[in-house]
């Protein structure tokens, strides 16, 4: 004789639904301008440009040159507002090559054209990430108006010993800032963010682990910038 088969008790609860998976970090476009003085090939770029490239996830870290600085002659740069076509060229056609939310970089000059090109109407910018920013002119004045006309969210990288950018001067920029912006120090860095072996050796530190954290603060800023827009 056959086993009766039990009846489904309507009044079970049902089955718990299985949670959602994660979020996936969204992998952003990075455009990485050059200083005034090294091109794009310089070790200080090839290594920040893998610092990045792994800190971010970037489905690509784009770099290029100059047009003064191609050819392998070393040239004095033209004034920064010269260079934003070419800049804007460059990005335009990374926008087209690649996916992902578009992230402007620069180190030093490469920075604040950044910034000018960040202003554009033909791209859309979800942030700016600022390598030793050279607020301080050669003749010493702040350099502020670009940074004051930003709306996209912004982040200075800037060592405590860097003349061309006095963190005080930076605050006293920063607040007057319309758009969201952040700061991370690295200290006793210099305006390339070298840190003396003294000073590590003092702090218990190593160069390495220092950039790391700095390059960790850039992937956070960057992530946050996705979904928060400035005031």
């Amino acid at each position: 004789m056959a086993p009766k088969r039990r009846r489904t008790d309507e009044s079970s609860p049902a089955p718990a639904t299985p949670p959602p998976p994660p979020l996936r970090k969204r992998q952003p476009l990075v455009v990485f301008a050059h200083g005034a003085g090294a091109p794009s090939s310089s070790d200080w770029m090839v290594h920040w440009k893998k610092m990045v490239q792994d800190a971010l996830d970037a489905v690509e870290v784009v770099t290029f040159d100059y047009p003064y600085m191609s050819g392998g002659k070393r040239r004095a740069p033209p004034k920064a507002e010269k260079l934003v076509d070419h800049h804007l060229s460059i990005v335009k056609d990374a926008a087209d090559k690649y996916q992902g939310p578009l992230i402007l970089m620069g180190k030093s000059m490469g920075s604040r054209v950044s910034c000018m090109v960040a202003s554009s109407d033909e791209i859309d910018v979800s942030a700016v990430v600022c390598l030793g920013y050279p607020l301080k002119g050669m003749n010493g004045a702040v350099r502020d108006e670009t940074l004051l006309q930003l709306k996209v969210p912004t982040m200075f990288v800037q060592g405590s010993k860097d003349g061309l950018c006095p963190l005080d001067r930076l605050e006293s920029t920063r607040k007057k800032m319309t758009c969201k912006n952040e700061l991370h120090v690295i200290d006793g860095g210099d305006h390339s963010f070298k840190i003396g072996k003294k000073y590590l050796e003092s702090r218990g530190l190593n160069q390495h682990d220092v950039e790391m954290e700095a390059a960790k603060a850039i992937s956070q800023f960057v992530q946050n910038s996705f979904t928060e827009s400035c005031v």
